[in-house]
């Protein structure tokens, strides 16, 4: 199997089980609190990181600690709105939203890294912005607090992107995964008194579902990376346009529009070209 086909087929499973643990949250999303599903999933995850730890080992101290608490910041944002947004939106529109990260990291990229965005990707980015547009319909159907919650919960994910990028891979996976995930479960902590409701074994099965697809489809997607390029991986991250009509509408009686499907397709196609503009350095320093 070549690694090109190998990155997109890891990156696909890698989706697809980022997809089924955002319908978990979805669907327990009914009876739970955002918070309340957050810091129980956070809790489950703690021995598989620790797991993790004792197999590959690794330095826990961060080599640049001021970027780690930013990004355990961004990302502790990130995962309380993340997992609100779930609750509240459909799956096709919580993506259409999430969708335009690839964009963000164009436009972010700037005053972060002093990474120029070239005519072709920022022509990209404002095609991109049309299709969320398009994809939410704001005209047909009101925006809310969900949107907004997804829109800087997208904001959010791309700073921790951009941070993972200019600290060029020196620090280890787990200390890339310890410091947020104990960030997030802190937060989500304090903030459950007053809005926890028991869980029967079921649900807590559930959350345990939801934390074993998070945990592997963020394992699978550094394997999905070191098997091939981003040019390659990358654009499988598009391939929830299908996990989100199946899951929405096998679980949740959610119908796609075509208007939200052509936006999502119009947001991945240019999400794409700013993916291929940003790996064009890259392959220029190879050759």
């Amino acid at each position: 199997m070549s690694s090109t086909l190998k990155g997109t087929l890891l990156g696909l499973l890698g989706f697809g089980l980022f997809t089924f643990a955002d319908a978990t949250i979805k669907f327990l999303g009914g009876g739970y609190s955002s918070v309340q599903i957050m810091a129980f999933a956070g809790v489950f995850t703690f021995p598989l990181v620790g797991l993790l730890w004792l197999v590959e080992g690794g330095r826990l101290r961060p080599v640049h600690p001021g970027l780690m608490a930013l990004r355990t910041a961004a990302l502790i944002v990130n995962g309380l709105l993340v997992t609100y947004v779930f609750t509240v939106l459909p799956l096709a529109q919580a993506y259409a939203i999430f969708f335009t990260m690839p964009l963000m990291i164009s436009l972010l990229g700037w005053p972060i890294l002093g990474e120029r965005v070239d005519p072709v990707a920022g022509i990209a980015v404002a095609i991109g912005l049309v299709g969320v547009y398009v994809a939410l319909d704001p005209e047909g159907a009101a925006l809310g607090i969900g949107h907004l919650a997804a829109i800087i919960g997208a904001v959010c994910a791309a700073v921790h992107y951009l941070i993972i990028r200019k600290t060029g891979g020196v620090e280890s996976r787990v200390a890339i995964m310890i410091y947020p995930l104990i960030g997030q479960t802190a937060a989500a902590l304090a903030l459950l008194p007053g809005r926890y409701v028991p869980m029967p074994a079921s649900d807590l099965g559930l959350i345990a579902c939801l934390m074993l697809a998070g945990f592997a489809g963020a394992l699978v997607m550094i394997a999905a990376y070191r098997a091939a390029p981003p040019i390659v991986v990358a654009p499988t991250q598009y391939s929830q346009i299908a996990w989100a009509a199946l899951f929405g509408a096998l679980l949740f009686g959610e119908t796609m529009s075509l208007r939200t499907a052509i936006g999502m397709v119009i947001i991945a196609a240019t999400g794409v070209v700013v993916v291929a503009r940003q790996d064009r350095p890259a392959k220029a320093a190879e050759t």
